[in-house]
């Protein structure tokens, strides 16, 4: 069951509204978790090729990370309440927790990949769903945020051996 929405004039129909905040919220809280997930890498990762995977991981990072605010807004624009607290994004990301363990430069490797490749999944499937609500607005700024995590997946696969 959705939230109600704020009583705002757009020509979006509520219902649809309603599904999009929703659809929106979801992304928040994944596009929260990854960055800080990234994060966690990029303060934990050891070894000798530490200084790069330490830049890499903070690149990142700092890519993922407007993406949350630009989500929360299109939340809000649309009527609804961003959910966008640390713990709000914990429980509803989709993205598995981090292991506190990992410390090697190839494990933080492969766990970033592997979130970052979840989350362009999910977010694949977040764009088609916007564009079945008619909402090119989100639409776009999803497919934005998904060639930025093509390409920083990209950057971290292109570490790992073939």
């Amino acid at each position: 069951m959705s939230e109600p929405l704020h009583p705002i004039v757009h020509d979006i129909p509520e219902a649809s509204r309603a599904d999009l905040v929703a659809l929106l919220n979801t992304r928040l809280a994944d596009t929260a978790d990854l960055y800080s997930q990234v994060k966690q890498a990029h303060w934990n990762v050891k070894g000798i090729h530490f200084q790069t995977l330490h830049e890499l991981f903070d690149k990142v990072a700092e890519a993922v990370e407007p993406y949350v605010d630009e989500l929360a807004e299109r939340v809000t624009g649309l009527g609804g309440t961003a959910r966008g607290t640390v713990r709000m994004a914990a429980a509803a990301s989709s993205l598995p927790e981090y292991p506190i363990d990992a410390v090697d430069g190839d494990t933080h490797l492969g766990l970033v990949r592997d979130r970052l490749a979840a989350y362009a999944a999910d977010n694949r499937g977040a764009i088609a769903a916007a564009a079945d609500l008619d909402d090119a607005a989100t639409e776009g700024l999803l497919v934005d945020i998904q060639s930025v995590v093509d390409l920083h997946l990209y950057f971290v696969q292109s570490h790992l051996p073939g």
